[in-house]
């Protein structure tokens, strides 16, 4: 991106502040994570993506232009490519996708608790929709499986960040991707675990021009309202956007929405990744 980073940064943060919009705020119109808010006005992120600049501007019902000065504003557009099927921005599922799942979860918290990891599979997945669309607190499942179990203290993050291993394939597509597309995560997951893992440094830490936390925006794939609000982020039309998944219900909803699909397969990363990247070819 031809332009003073730190400057452009600064710009959207005055902006932001006339608008009378605080960082929190604005993060929950725009959809962008506050610690990518916070990188970029402070000039953290070097080269902010023209979708998330986009994003931002549309928020904030100002142009690019009036924030990059004299830069032409084509100068953003260059970045942007379109693969040979169209599509411009690619949402990633996490859990078998960045990271390969979390089963061997369960039969740790088996021999912790005594129960069998049939049991406590089967109690995990009865409040797992529940807290993963916000409509539970993590504390309260934890409580909820901690009493069904007989396991005082007993915390899912801990076991869950134990447990799961980053897939370094997807991320090495994810960090080539990044330079060309908008690119975002779109997750059924638990509140706060996105961070969990970014922390942990399991999934790429890069700038994310979106993330859809199911636990965040109270819907669950497949349902046809995630990938509605999905498309709208995005900022782009529904056949531009290509979704990798590892589960066929989600794919099968997103295809629904005229969205090209990508079945990721967490048992054979290195041909799936390959299929990811084919998929966003251009000329």
């Amino acid at each position: 991106m031809a332009m003073n980073e730190v400057g452009l940064g600064e710009a959207l943060q005055q902006a932001r502040k006339n608008k009378g919009l605080t960082q929190q705020q604005l993060c929950q119109v725009t959809g962008l994570s506050y610690s990518t808010l916070a990188k970029i006005e402070r000039g953290a992120i070097k080269s902010p993506s023209v979708f998330t600049v986009a994003q931002i501007t549309s928020a904030l019902g100002i142009s690019i232009d009036e924030v990059v000065g004299s830069v032409p504003s084509k100068t953003l557009t260059n970045q942007r490519k379109t693969a040979k099927n169209g599509v411009k921005f690619v949402y990633f599922d996490i859990n078998g996708c960045l990271v390969r799942f979390y089963y061997r979860a369960f039969t740790q918290v088996a021999l912790d608790s005594g129960a069998s990891p049939e049991q406590v599979e089967e109690i995990f997945w009865r409040y797992n929709s529940e807290v993963c669309s916000g409509n539970l607190e993590l504390e309260q499942f934890n409580k909820k499986i901690a009493e069904k179990i007989n396991l005082p203290g007993f915390k899912w993050q801990e076991y869950y960040l134990k447990a799961v291993s980053p897939i370094k394939e997807t991320a090495e597509v994810i960090a080539w991707a990044t330079q060309y597309y908008g690119l975002g995560i779109l997750t059924n997951i638990m509140p706060g675990q996105i961070d969990d893992v970014i922390k942990a440094g399991l999934i790429p830490d890069i700038q994310y021009d979106q993330i859809i936390d199911s636990s965040k925006v109270g819907l669950i794939k497949p349902d046809p309202a995630i990938y509605e609000l999905a498309t709208k982020r995005a900022g782009v039309s529904p056949e531009e956007i290509l979704f990798v998944d590892d589960e066929r219900a989600n794919l099968t909803e997103a295809s629904k929405q005229g969205w090209h699909t990508l079945w990721f397969d967490a048992f054979d990363t290195e041909k799936s990744a390959q299929k990811t990247r084919d998929a966003l070819a251009f000329n």
